[in-house]
């Protein structure tokens, strides 16, 4: 039997991560007093007749004063050698903030206080199921789909993963380096696409585009180095502990340059290790938007 704790901060999107998982094929129960999981595993571990084979418990901070216990059944079940996988879904405290207010509700902490206050007690007693993770999952970026896809790929695909989500993001510097990013590098020393007539309203996910950019053998050195480095910061920030990071690849307009480049690191990527991982143009579109846009004349 696959059993999987899934836990983590209110707001971040421990319900529709267990929904997923059902639409996976797991039983999922919720809210499950503390005190009853050992019993209620034990019941489906000696059921031959049991609906499915994979498991997963929603376990938060509304356990109250039981929540600590799951840890003495955590380590029960290891000495039981019952495997249980511990998926944490977190979260900024800023994105939860503002999810809160969108959707009016109260933090489960905050009482008559304030949201963050609330976020702030919530975190010291999850830190210890934080500690025991296997997965954790930072959705302060994630769309539903990308939650979707990664839970696939670890639950149905199997895949490893380093607990660390990396976003590949193309951009123009004329509309503003992204606030979020980690890594910035700028691409404008390459061939520009953007002069010639017939590629000036295509992008870089197109393959005379793309050629153009990669001509001669400035892009494929650049390339070969930026692999290089990523492939060596990956592990050492896994190895920190950072479970978000956006790579963000900057040309003038966002449209040419920075999609070839950003799209040859995601595919990359894609080939090494095992990271979440997506791939945005946050401004590919934006001229073509401007000029289809009606005229104030």
């Amino acid at each position: 039997m696959k059993l999987v704790a899934v836990t983590g901060m209110s707001g971040a999107g421990k319900t529709v991560a267990l929904k997923m998982l059902e639409d996976m094929g797991f039983y999922c129960v919720d809210n499950l007093p503390i005190p009853l999981m050992k019993e209620f595993v034990s019941l489906l571990a000696g059921n031959p007749e049991r609906t499915s084979e994979k498991v997963a418990l929603g376990i938060d901070i509304r356990s109250g004063q039981e929540l600590p216990q799951f840890y003495d059944i955590l380590n029960d079940w290891r000495q039981e050698n019952v495997t249980c996988e511990v998926l944490f879904l977190d979260c900024s405290d800023e994105v939860l903030i503002k999810r809160y207010k969108e959707t009016r509700r109260n933090h489960p902490l905050a009482g008559a206080g304030r949201i963050d206050q609330g976020i702030v007690k919530e975190r010291e007693k999850l830190a210890f199921l934080k500690e025991e993770a296997d997965y954790i999952f930072d959705t302060s970026k994630l769309l539903t789909k990308d939650l979707r896809h990664e839970l696939e790929k670890l639950f149905l695909e199997n895949e490893s993963y380093d607990n660390l989500f990396v976003t590949v993001l193309s951009f123009g510097f004329k509309y503003g380096i992204p606030a979020d990013a980690d890594l910035v590098f700028d691409v404008r020393f390459l061939p520009n696409p953007f002069y010639v007539e017939e590629l000036k309203n295509r992008t870089g996910e197109e393959a005379p585009v793309r050629e153009y950019v990669m001509q001669g053998n400035t892009a494929a050195v650049f390339l070969e180095k930026l692999y290089d480095l990523i492939d060596f910061l990956i592990p050492n920030y896994v190895q920190e502990g950072k479970n978000q990071l956006v790579i963000a690849v900057g040309c003038t307009g966002g449209r040419h340059r920075s999609v070839t480049i950003a799209e040859a690191l995601y595919r990359h990527m894609r080939m090494r290790r095992p990271v979440g991982l997506k791939l945005e143009h946050r401004d590919k579109d934006l001229n073509r938007r401007a000029a289809a846009a009606p005229s104030d004349e």
